[in-house]
């Protein structure tokens, strides 16, 4: 980085990363370390397991496995932000609406800013942005920056 290059947040903020292991949120965990660097930030990644208590209770294997994958995925995260010098908190969440976890988290950690992907792992495509990222930039506390896949 350059000596010029301007911090976007308050220096020493708090940056929250929503992360489902698609190709768009790999690219904004790349931004959110980024915007680390240059902000001298700590890092939160989070992650949210979609069940609803029907699918829990036909399937509780099945949502074990989910959570112990994307644990695994957080792990990977934290140890990509480690490896850059970056202070980084992983945190998972099981439920319907990801969206109300990562605004929820966003406003306990007092984040300065939310960085996710365009588009999650779900398999319907939204015309301009998947559901989920809509619905926080709607609620967030905070700035959101929405990142596109990298080409």
């Amino acid at each position: 980085m350059s000596d010029t290059t301007i911090c976007p947040i308050k220096e020493h903020g708090k940056i929250l990363v929503a992360t489902d292991g698609s190709d768009f949120s790999k690219a904004a965990v790349c931004q959110a370390i980024n915007l680390a660097k240059i902000c001298s930030s700590k890092i939160y990644a989070i992650s949210v397991v979609e069940v609803n208590q029907e699918f829990e209770s036909l399937a509780p294997n099945v949502v074990e496995k989910m959570e112990k994958e994307t644990k695994e995925h957080l792990d990977g995260v934290k140890a990509q932000i480690s490896k850059e010098g970056i202070e980084c908190e992983t945190i998972v969440h099981q439920g319907e609406e990801p969206y109300e976890f990562i605004v929820s988290e966003a406003e306990k950690n007092n984040v300065d800013i939310i960085v996710m992907g365009s588009h999650g792992r779900t398999g319907l495509k939204r015309l301009l942005m998947g559901s989920v990222t809509s619905r926080v930039i709607g609620h967030a506390p905070c700035s959101v920056l929405v990142v596109k896949e990298k080409k």
